[in-house]
This record gives C-alpha cells, structure tokens and sequence, in this order.
C-alpha cells in the first residue's frame, strides 16, 4: 500500500454490537453522509455519492462522489481495497481526485468488540493536493479532522448510548 504524507486518527466507544456497527458502516452513503449535506466545512456546497453495482461493500466496488465545495467542482473515485467484516474496511482514491485541500487518501474503520459494545476507530491517511498546496497546508488538517470526527459523530448519534438510572 502506498504511504501518506499526513495522518488523522479518531475513535469512540458505540454501544452496539461490532456485526450490526459493521453492517451499519459498509453501507457507504451512510459513512459519507457528512458531505452529502451543505455545510460550512464544504463552503455551502455538498457532493452527490454514487456506487458501481458492488454498491461500495466488496474489495474493488467504486464510489463516486462529485458535487461542489466553495463554489469549484470536486470530485473523486474511491476504491475498497480491504474488508474483513465485521472488523475492517480500507478504501482509497484512485486516478486523480478533483479536491481543494487534501489530495489522494485513504481512510479505515477499524472495530474492536467489547461484550455488547464496539470501539470504533476511524482513520484518515491522506496527501496534500498537487495544486494549491499552501491551502492544503493551511486547511487539510482541519478538513481531515472534520471527516473523521462527522463519520464518528454520524455513528454515535444512530447508536446512542441508553440513558443511566440513578
């Protein structure tokens, strides 16, 4: 697998069990819901997600995702390269995605069982864009940072914690 210049790493504690957080996560629109919204980190902008008929859940299945960001047209061709269900999924960039900030990246779930529970971890390695670099050095990191913790907070949100007698 190629190396990154730049890592982002976070995770959470889900209360739900790895094989339904699995099944939960391979369904890619859900994993990328965060830029199917306007929101500020995409400049009011959203991108429409696409898959090839593995629908994005086996090793080789595209997606597609293409929209815009800051008023400029974005868009990109991830491939999964790895899943082990219910514990791992890897997917990538292919070809040369049409991003601002960050350039070609990988990203991981990783989850780890506990009992009823689940250790989500969500990770993002990635380049800096081969244009514009001074924005990727300025802003990727946060961009970065951003996807991570929406995909974890995405999660959370469906798999709440149940509420504590006391």
């Amino acid at each position: 697998m190629k190396d990154y210049d730049r890592h982002y790493v976070g995770s959470a504690l889900i209360p739900a069990k790895a094989e339904i957080l699995f099944a939960y996560l391979d369904d890619h629109s859900r994993l990328s819901s965060h830029m199917s919204r306007s929101s500020w980190m995409m400049g009011g902008g959203r991108m429409e997600i696409s898959m090839d008929e593995g629908g994005g859940r086996k090793v080789g299945s595209h997606i597609y995702l293409n929209g815009r960001a800051f008023g400029m047209k974005m868009s990109l061709d991830e491939v999964v390269v790895r899943s082990e269900p219910p514990r791992l999924k890897v997917w990538e960039t292919v070809g040369d995605p049409k991003l601002v900030v960050i350039g070609r990246y990988r990203m991981a779930f990783e989850i780890r069982a506990q009992n009823e529970l689940s250790v989500l971890r969500v990770s993002i390695d990635y380049d800096l864009p081969p244009t514009n670099v001074w924005l990727g050095r300025l802003f990727g990191g946060l961009y970065a940072g951003w996807c991570v913790r929406r995909m974890l907070k995405d999660t959370r949100d469906r798999f709440p914690a149940p509420h504590q007698h006391g």
